[in-house]
């Protein structure tokens, strides 16, 4: 069973940077592809970003939804069995509950019914 925490989330101004991360327990971090998604009031869940496992002789292929392409940017590091969403320029509408989850595959998935184990969320919020 593997356990995810998410931290980081906060209240911020349009414009302003933030970052998560995703704190992976109880399973093997480097078997799973990783993505993070996002729900805002009324609304359904929605795809924000992924990535893949680590290969051996490459690093992990990353995925990102249009809407925070070239703002967000999701890496995952091994060692700490974490994965992070950096996000940067962020806008009103980007104001959510975002949620990490691990998926039992080797690349990124969109679909969230694709995933095996999520966080409890982190609420991110940007005034304008």
């Amino acid at each position: 069973q593997v356990r995810l925490v998410e931290s980081g989330g906060g209240l911020v101004q349009a414009g302003d940077s933030l970052g998560l991360s995703c704190a992976a327990s109880g399973g093997t971090f480097s078997s799973y592809a990783m993505g993070w998604f996002r729900q805002a009031p009324g609304k359904e869940r929605e795809f924000v970003a992924a990535i893949s496992r680590s290969g051996l002789w490459s690093g992990a292929s990353t995925d990102y939804a249009e809407s925070v392409q070239g703002r967000f940017t999701i890496s995952r590091d091994g060692a700490k069995n974490t994965v992070y969403l950096q996000m940067k320029s962020l806008k009103p509408e980007d104001t959510a509950v975002y949620y990490c989850a691990a998926a039992r595959a080797y690349y990124s998935r969109r679909d969230y019914s694709e995933y095996d184990y999520w966080g409890q969320g982190t609420q991110v919020t940007v005034s304008s």
